[in-house]
């Protein structure tokens, strides 16, 4: 039996047809538009065509950015979507004709490497993804913990410099602020205007455009030896060492596994972030530490766990 998982996020939906082993058999992929009805229409059409392909779906599973409630029928809210305290899963039930499993993105990439990928077989592993900001899912003794209303773990959102860098969540000195690609471009502007002509390359990229670095930018450039980009992706090492000490200090995990567009460039700075953490965590020396490994399915963590965790709730 098989089901169809969907990542659904602030720019597309990604959908795809998962056995029980976590192989994934199809996919499909649609643009996510802005207005709700026109985006569940998306996620149907995905939906549906899938179906046409494979008659023997058993369930969908939706990965969501944003807060689902403790039933995993309702969306509350999310920053880069139409849903406000919206009943998705049964909205969408209701217009495929089959079960609808609701997730966080997180949690269901933390389920899908959990059950499939670097994780698999931990009692306690946490997972970091990495992107635009930090999304994180936690699974203790093997279960997925969604915290008393669903929203946990926000671990972006830990004050790691108090009044430091403003996040958009209205707090200053998140660990989302210091450890993410939208981070390691800041921390090389911050950098490039300390030490003025250090860097010839990023100085040239910002007085083409000044609001077109990125962090995959910054990434590059530390491939290619440029002093300054270094230096940013060392900054980005601690800061993540730093975070994942806390995380380590509050739930002493078993393994932590960085996800996210970030994690494809984690040669560079992966080493270096668990120097930090080994040296940061509380009582290092006298006691193990968790391993800390880049994510096995890479962008598809989201879908398989979603389609997993659907196959689960049909089974029962």
């Amino acid at each position: 039996m098989h089901a169809i998982g969907l990542d659904v996020g602030g720019t597309s939906v990604r959908a795809g047809v998962v056995d029980e082993h976590g192989s994934i058999l199809d996919t499909a992929r649609a643009g996510t538009p802005a207005a709700e009805d026109a985006l569940e229409d998306a996620i149907t059409a995905v939906i549906d065509e899938l179906r046409n392909r494979h008659e023997d779906v058993a369930g969908v599973g939706l990965a969501v950015a944003g807060f689902v409630a403790n039933d995993r029928r309702t969306v509350m809210f999310a920053p880069h979507l139409a849903w406000r305290h919206a009943p998705v899963a049964d909205r969408i039930a209701k217009r495929v004709g089959l079960p609808v499993t609701l997730e966080h993105d997180a949690n269901a990439a933390a389920v899908g490497e959990h059950r499939f990928g670097a994780a698999r077989g931990a009692g306690v592993a946490a997972l970091v993804a990495i992107g635009t900001g930090i999304g994180a899912g936690l699974l203790l003794d093997g279960e997925l913990y969604r915290g008393a209303n669903g929203v946990a773990p926000e671990l972006g959102h830990l004050t790691v410099v108090p009044d430091g860098r403003a996040c958009p969540c209205g707090k200053y000195g998140c660990w989302e602020r210091y450890c993410s690609g939208t981070a390691l471009a800041a921390t090389a502007i911050e950098l490039l205007a300390r030490y003025p002509g250090t860097s010839t390359v990023l100085s040239r990229d910002i007085a083409l455009d000044p609001g077109a670095l990125t962090g995959r930018r910054v990434a590059g450039a530390a491939r290619d030896g440029d002093p300054i980009a270094q230096r940013a992706v060392a900054e980005l090492a601690k800061w993540l060492g730093e975070g994942l000490a806390l995380v380590a200090d509050v739930f002493d995990p078993e393994i932590v596994v960085i996800a996210g567009g970030v994690s494809e460039s984690a040669p560079l700075f992966l080493d270096e972030a668990r120097e930090h953490y080994a040296a940061a965590i509380t009582g290092g020396r006298h006691r193990p530490l968790a391993r800390i490994r880049t994510a096995q399915l890479g962008d598809d963590a989201a879908l398989v766990g979603a389609a997993a965790l659907a196959l689960e709730a049909t089974a029962v």
